[in-house]
């Protein structure tokens, strides 16, 4: 017997013109809806997004129909995932239903919905109906009855929620009621492949068939109506975040993570430099807001505002967002504040978390850039005098320029000055050449280098501060100002390989340094390190076993995604790790 059942049964294939014409008006209201926010992301400056397509839309659809990027996060993270992979089920499901019922069967006499596919069809889609509504109502108890701190709620997630979980019940009120007249008393084997359905029907089972095809009929057409509101709806509410968040993975950054617009300062025709207006950001800075499912995410994890500091991620990329639609003109600046914008670490933690993959960092340092650049704004005293001393003695701390060597006396190591013949450059930065704890450091390194065979040269006096601290805080004109001169001088001296110990350092000169001409390989120490006990060339003694912990810094580990060789390291001098509660991608920025 070919198990199968009657599509469009009750409401006649007479439905099939009007339901169409409504789902083209609902479809035409959808993407009325999204040219008119495309308008508003059109304000932005030109950005190109579109290079390696072809990666792109692998990455987006690996992405968007994994998860992965909502999975991040256990417990809600997981809900959510399931309940996405549960409704793209039951649309994908109507489509098979469409395809045959309005073209194969019609127009080839084509029927695939029967016999065993059929019967292994109906219980799939009935498992996925279910899931949906449990994962929604999790969901929904969390937002509504749990409440965690800092999760916002508004009339978007009463319909949102409202709807969804309408389409849902009513789709299974539906499948019950025909199933009450048609297979419980007649094809009971049929309906077990339906158990929810099932559920449904024998609840209404015995009823009179003339009123259970009155109430199938009106809540057939409630459904379908509400399949058109839920349309209608998404370009108009957080339901937009269906289409926005996953055409978000396809417009991702592809440069290395960090990585930030290098200004150029001579540029004639520039008015203003950073940003202060709406106008002033990309297009993808304010399709980031269109993005953001307002999880939170960013938020909980952000060292300033867990620490009571004015700063919420999210809440500073929803703020664009709404000045872009409402208020173009308005001054970002004055309306986020700058001491919302002064209080980020620049961790990155924000990001690495985002299930909608937002930008949220380069735009906070966007502002900030306009604030010093053009307004001569910093957050306080003691940082105005830390540019000062920089641009002075060439280091933050306002220390000798002239004794950023002296730590390294007596060492196994050489200025270039004196010869540049060297294995690599060591590049201390200001802490290791100046504070007492991280000097011991840089000295360790230049042991175990000359342990190693390693010929090590440093730039001693002539060395200055990479220029990472005052870039983090907008003076772009300092930054370059330092890094040209560290470049000149490792041009100047042939240098082929940097490596370095502080983390910042290590970013800026690998990474930043690239876009002002630098080509020298840059590395790590750790890295380093640990290849040269991979291939045999550094040889540890063996020594009495220790507990510690290991921080991840933001920098080589959320930045570089190096996680692995400062843990193999540690154990290679007999240390065993207790891992702290946040570490890796999860570390807790030092601040």
């Amino acid at each position: 017997m070919e198990w199968t059942r009657q599509i469009y049964w009750n409401v006649g294939h007479g439905v099939v013109l009007p339901m169409y014409v409504f789902a083209l008006l609902a479809v035409a209201a959808l993407g009325y809806g999204f040219a008119r926010r495309i308008r508003v992301y059109r304000q932005g400056r030109p950005l190109q997004r579109r290079d390696d397509f072809g990666e792109r839309v692998r990455n987006f659809l690996k992405d968007a129909l994994l998860q992965l990027q909502v999975l991040k996060v256990r417990g809600p993270g997981l809900a959510h995932a399931i309940f996405f992979w549960s409704f793209l089920t039951l649309f994908a499901g109507t489509l098979l239903v469409m395809l045959q019922a309005d073209f194969t069967a019609p127009l080839f006499g084509v029927r695939f919905l029967q016999g065993p596919f059929y019967l292994g069809f109906s219980l799939i889609l009935d498992i996925a109906g279910l899931l949906a509504i449990l994962m929604l109502l999790g969901l929904l108890w969390r937002r509504v009855v749990v409440r965690p701190e800092g999760l916002e709620n508004g009339r978007d997630d009463l319909i949102a929620y409202g709807l969804l979980l309408a389409i849902l019940v009513t789709g299974f009120l539906v499948e019950g009621v025909r199933m009450a007249v048609t297979e419980v008393p007649a094809r009971p084997f049929l309906a077990q492949w339906s158990p929810v359905g099932r559920l449904v029907a024998e609840v209404l089972a015995g009823g009179d068939p003339a009123t259970l095809r009155r109430w199938h009929e009106g809540l057939w057409w409630g459904h379908f109506a509400l399949v058109m509101a839920f349309f209608v709806a998404i370009p108009l509410t957080k339901l937009r975040h269906l289409f926005t968040t996953p055409v978000n993975y396809l417009f991702r950054d592809r440069r290395p993570k960090g990585n930030i617009v290098t200004l150029d300062l001579e540029q004639e025709d520039a008015e203003s430099f950073g940003v202060a207006k709406v106008a002033e950001f990309t297009w993808k800075d304010l399709y980031d807001a269109d993005a953001c499912t307002l999880c939170k995410r960013c938020q909980d994890r952000c060292p300033a505002y867990a620490t009571g500091k004015p700063l919420s991620p999210m809440k500073v990329v929803n703020q664009i967002g709404a000045a872009a639609f409402d208020n173009p003109d308005a001054d970002l600046i004055a309306t986020i504040t700058p001491d919302v914008l002064w209080a980020c670490t620049t961790c990155r933690a924000c990001q690495e978390i985002c299930p909608a993959t937002i930008e949220h960092v380069n735009k906070i340092l966007e502002m900030r850039r306009h604030m010093v650049l053009m307004e001569g704004e910093f957050p306080g005293e003691e940082v105005t005098t830390a540019a000062n001393n920089l641009e002075v003695n060439g280091n933050p701390l306002g220390l000798a320029f002239a004794a950023r060597g002296d730590w390294a006396e007596g060492l196994p190591v050489v200025t270039l000055a004196e010869d540049a013949d060297v294995d690599i450059l060591y590049f201390p930065g200001c802490y290791a050449s100046y504070d007492r704890r991280n000097i011991k450091v840089a000295q360790s390194f230049l042991r175990l280098c000359a342990a190693a065979g390693i010929k090590v040269g440093i730039l001693g006096k002539e060395e200055k501060c990479c220029g990472e601290p005052v870039r983090k805080l907008g003076n772009e004109y300092l930054y370059q100002m330092v890094a040209q001169e560290n470049i000149s001088l490792v041009d100047g001296y042939g240098v082929k390989k940097i490596v370095t110990t502080c983390p910042h350092c290590f970013n800026t000169l690998g990474r930043d340094y690239r876009d002002l001409g630098l080509e020298a390989e840059v590395e790590h120490h750790t890295v380093f390190l640990q290849r040269l006990l991979e291939e045999g060339r550094l040889e540890l003694e063996s020594n009495k076993p220790f507990a510690c912990t290991y921080h991840d810094s933001c920098y080589i580990g959320r930045y570089q995604d190096i996680y692995e060789e400062p843990r193999a390291l540690v154990a290679a001098a007999g240390g065993t790790i207790t891992e702290m509660a946040r570490s890796r991608q999860e570390s807790f920025c030092c601040g």
